[in-house]
């Protein structure tokens, strides 16, 4: 999509001043709204099976501002992953249970799918010096690829995992006293997921928190961050109690039902561009036909 000249775009920029890329992506964003229906058309969707009580008008302002945050974001991945280190520093702010990154307990961060998530992920690597570790897919544009891993890899101890690596590598690190950086909040199609609860619909979800928990014998944290007319704020929560349980089912129904509060905050910040109830349990029509 992007290529190497969208890369060295890019670069460029990463020297505008910040309110500069934010109306260039509020204006980005409105027109994309408008112009790429599909994507409307699932967010509005989504939207209307998770909040059914809002108005029409609040969902549809919601699915514009989730357009306009979706090319914002993208935009400021250029200073991000270009700009120097004490401009990010200054951009990106860490905050809530710090301690909870402290010593070596492995843990596993909860990082649901906010449009700040490369931000929040660069605040960690910024504040910690703990070995890191993340889950990535590849991108089929090679340029592209290389683009994310390096800055996603720009800062810090960082190891990025493609999903076809395994398990064995995430435990081996987590086991080490190191940190996993978790998006399991997607729909992943119907291998290994189970059918819980969102907002109150039935949702292919993958139980990996809390098998990754267990095996890694780690505890878990959530980090939301959301975008700030200053940049970024990632905010990290205290240790989830009593999690994992030997209930695989409860355990990921009740990473949904906080993933839920997270989301009330800000709606227009996630990621409703995604086909989040795409795979139905047998004989359920699609939501998105």
């Amino acid at each position: 999509m992007m290529g190497r000249l969208g890369v060295w775009f890019m670069r460029v920029l990463a020297r505008l001043p910040l309110p500069v890329l934010r109306g260039m992506g509020w204006l980005i964003g409105r027109v994309l709204f408008v112009l790429a229906g599909p994507r409307r058309r699932v967010a509005l969707r989504n939207l209307a099976l998770c909040y059914p009580e809002a108005t029409e008008p609040q969902r549809r302002a919601w699915a514009q501002e989730t357009f306009v945050v979706f090319c914002q974001s993208w935009l400021d991945r250029s200073w991000l992953w270009f700009a120097p280190r004490d401009v990010v520093l200054d951009r990106v702010k860490l905050t809530g249970a710090l301690q909870e990154l402290e010593g070596d307990t492995p843990t596993i961060i909860f990082a649901p799918h906010f449009y700040g998530m490369d931000a929040g992920g660069s605040a960690l690597t910024l504040h910690t010096p703990r070995a890191f570790t993340s889950i990535f897919s590849t991108h089929p544009d090679p340029a592209v690829d290389a683009w994310f891993r390096e800055g996603r890899q720009r800062f810090g101890d960082v190891r990025m995992l493609n999903r076809n690596d395994g398990v064995k590598p995430i435990i081996a690190n987590l086991r080490k006293g190191g940190l996993l950086y978790l998006l399991p909040d997607m729909d992943f199609g119907r291998n290994d997921s189970l059918f819980v609860p969102f907002y109150g619909v039935q949702a292919a979800t993958v139980p990996s928190l809390s098998r990754f928990a267990r095996l890694g014998r780690a505890k878990v944290i959530a980090m939301v961050t959301r975008l700030t007319p200053t940049g970024y704020c990632a905010e990290i929560s205290p240790v989830w109690a009593d999690y994992p349980t030997d209930d695989a089912e409860a355990d990921t129904a009740l990473m949904n039902t906080r993933l839920q509060s997270y989301i009330d905050v800000s709606p227009g910040q996630y990621y409703w561009v995604h086909k989040r109830f795409k795979t139905r349990p047998e004989g359920e029509p699609s939501f998105y036909a």
